[in-house]
This record gives C-alpha cells, structure tokens and sequence, in this order.
C-alpha cells in the first residue's frame, strides 16, 4: 500500500477532516470542481503525499502537457494525484485529495489512503460532487447525501429510497472508511440539467456551506454567491427570451414546490437544454 505513495511531509495534525474532490467522475455545472478550487484558493496548503501515477493513471487517457517555445521543448506536465493539508480560519486542520480518479489499482489506492488517513488520525471524511437534476435555477440548491451512516445522510439530505448507479471512486473510498470505522458522507448538489454543462456557482457555494456545517469547519462562500448572482442573472435573460424555455422552468418550480414523487417530471417530455446551453455559452462569450 505504502508503495502507492510517497511522503512528502509529515506535519503534526489534529483530528483532522479530509475532503474528497477527485477528477473524472460526474460533476454537473463544476459544482465539486468549483468547490475545491474555492477551498483551494482559501486555505493556504502543503504537500504531504503524492501517488504513483505510473501505477495508477491510464496516460494515454490523460496525457501529460507539453510545454514548447520557439521549438524547443520546456518540459511536462503530469497529472498528479496528491493529498495536500492546510487548516482552516479557525485552526482546524484539514486534507485534501485532489487530482484524477485513479484508472487502475482501486482496491489498492482505497486500502492506501484509508491506511494513510488512518494513520493520521482523521475523524471524517466529506466527498464534493454534482449530478443534473430535474430543478429549477429559481430555487436554492439542493443536496443528496451518500453517507455511512443514517446520522451523517440526515444531516445533509438524502433522496428516498433505492437506486443502483455505476460507481466513482469517492463511493470506493467511503466504502472502505466504513469498513476502518472512520465516518464518511459524499455531499452531491443538484443541478439543473439545463445548466449541467456550464459552470453553475450556485452548486459549489452550497457544497462548501453543508462542509463548513457538517464538518465544524470555518469556511467562507461569499465569492461563490457572488458569482451564482451573475450565473443566476445570466441565466434569467435567456430564460426570458424564450416561451418554451420559461414553461420549463415553470414546470420545473412547480415540481419543486409540491415534493410529490408520485408523478415526477419525464425529462423525456422537457426540451433537453441542449439548446438553452447552447445559447448560454454563446451569451457568455458576447455573442448574444
């Protein structure tokens, strides 16, 4: 397991909460992206273990960077996966995975960072993510848990009932933080599915808030409001430009209001928002 990592640093840490933002895997509107380079952003961090991406990544997947200059070559990037620490406005400390979803070895990678995180006495461990949804942008953001335990989901929400879905590696990790006793919850937000393939603040300034409330951390989301404001305004000029695109979102409002899953919105029967999408990014890059 030791052979997947290699300690960079090992600061003394206490009780610490690690946080979960792994690339590749759903992330509607960059909600879990956006959160992260938020708490990245926020809480000055160091290195403390970096993965063997040979061992891990599939590179001709995800291939490193050239860097070239007038013909010669400047070196590489690679992609890295890496478990960085920092501490909160109040001194709490706080991990953070970043990087890829590993390609290869998961039952390898779990067993190494459940063993790491172990080590280093964490005491929960709270996942960021996004899926499109059938909600509207005219209501606040939503979040569906994927916990541990039934405590952990209560605190955050959780969608009734039974589901079986391909899996990502943050529900690999959670599973094997229940089998170390250590609590884990992935926090998902919901995003319109209108809007899932543009950045959507909204989502990451709610996932950044449940963190901050879940996990006794002091975290501040003002820039992140800031930005859902001018998502929210932008998206409120196209909506208006369009009749079938408002009865949507009315639709949509409606269901939200009610909460009843006896009749849910077909999204079959909902013009797709590829369209809206389309005319979203174009208004964003002045062409509309």
């Amino acid at each position: 397991m030791a052979g997947l990592y290699e300690l960079q640093t090992n600061p003394e840490l206490h009780s610490p909460v690690l946080v979960l933002g792994m690339e590749g895997w759903i992330d509607a509107g960059l909600g879990g992206g956006g959160a992260m380079g938020h708490l990245l952003d926020a809480i000055p961090t160091e290195v403390m273990a970096t993965f063997d991406g040979d061992q891990l990544l599939d590179l001709r997947s995800r291939r490193p960077a050239v860097r070239i200059t007038d013909g010669v070559l400047g070196g590489l990037t690679w992609p890295e996966i890496e478990l960085r620490a920092g501490q909160d406005r109040a001194g709490r400390d706080v991990m953070i995975l970043t990087g890829p979803e590993p390609d290869m070895k998961w039952r390898a990678f779990v067993a190494a960072v459940v063993s790491l995180a172990t080590d280093l006495g964490t005491r929960l461990v709270v996942g960021v993510g996004a899926f499109p949804a059938p909600v509207p942008h005219t209501r606040p953001v939503r979040l569906a848990a994927v916990a541990t335990d039934t405590e952990l989901a209560e605190k955050v929400g959780f969608m009734p009932g039974s589901l079986e879905v391909p899996a990502g590696i943050h529900a690999a990790l959670q599973e094997g933080f229940a089998e170390a006793g250590i609590p884990a919850v992935g926090m998902w937000a919901r995003v319109p599915h209108y809007v899932a393939a543009m950045p959507y603040p909204a989502a990451s300034a709610a996932l950044v808030e449940c963190l901050a409330t879940v996990a006794g951390l002091d975290l501040d989301a003002k820039d992140l409001h800031a930005a859902a404001a001018l998502a929210r305004s932008r998206i409120d000029d196209i909506i208006a430009a369009s009749e079938e695109h408002a009865e949507m979102v009315h639709q949509l409002e409606a269901s939200a209001e009610t909460e009843v899953n006896v009749a849910p919105i077909n999204l079959s029967e909902l013009p797709t928002g590829d369209e809206l999408a389309d005319e979203l990014e174009r208004f964003l890059r002045g062409e509309l």
